[in-house]
């Protein structure tokens, strides 16, 4: 058994270096293919010679000079004749002066004066309808406060966001004075929490 050992290491090396020395040689073989091919030199290559460019030159037309502007001659307007003179009578009726009537300009009308807004007095708010108002929307807060909100519809929630809506706004309207709208915002209000209590 104890001579066995080295002659496994003898093969085992020598197997080693076989490896080895494949490798070495196929990385030589790669390397001499990876080269570039180099040409021999030859003579020159022949370069043609350019054609000969011509340029050629647009005449461009000169534009003709500016017609002179045509003077402008002033109209030669007769003597004013002065009351009492007379004219020469010679053998042509003198022309008659044409009779135009003289334009008026356009009378210019001076735009209507706009009309004063008409002011309309609100009926006058009794101490009752104040109560009334604050009455309604007690009400109404009273009845939201018997229904829960979470176990509402999105409809329901919807109708119980307005009712509040409503209070709020009436509760505005009646600071304004404006009574007559505030009592009608609590009626909508009181209506809407009542129809969610039922």
């Amino acid at each position: 058994m104890t001579a066995s050992r080295p002659w496994r290491r003898r093969l085992a090396l020598s197997a080693f270096c076989i490896v080895h020395a494949a490798l070495l040689l196929s990385l030589a073989a790669c390397s001499t293919r990876a080269r570039a091919q180099t040409l021999p030199d030859g003579p020159p290559l022949a370069v043609p010679v350019a054609p000969e460019h011509s340029i050629v030159i647009e005449q461009v037309a000169e534009a003709p000079p500016p017609e002179p502007e045509p003077e402008v001659v002033p109209v030669q307007q007769p003597p004013p004749r002065t009351i009492g003179t007379r004219t020469p009578i010679s053998g042509k009726p003198a022309p008659k002066p044409e009779n135009t009537p003289a334009v008026a300009p356009p009378a210019v009308t001076p735009p209507p004066a706009p009309e004063p807004p008409v002011i309309r007095a609100q009926p006058a708010a009794s101490a009752g309808d104040d109560r009334k108002v604050q009455d309604l929307v007690k009400k109404a807060a009273d009845d939201l406060t018997h229904v829960d909100y979470k176990k509402l519809s999105k409809e329901g929630q919807s109708q119980y966001d307005q009712s509040k809506r409503f209070s709020e706004q009436a509760q505005q309207a009646l600071k304004e004075r404006n009574v007559p709208y505030a009592l009608t915002l609590a009626e909508k209000a009181a209506t809407l929490a009542a129809e969610l209590v039922r």
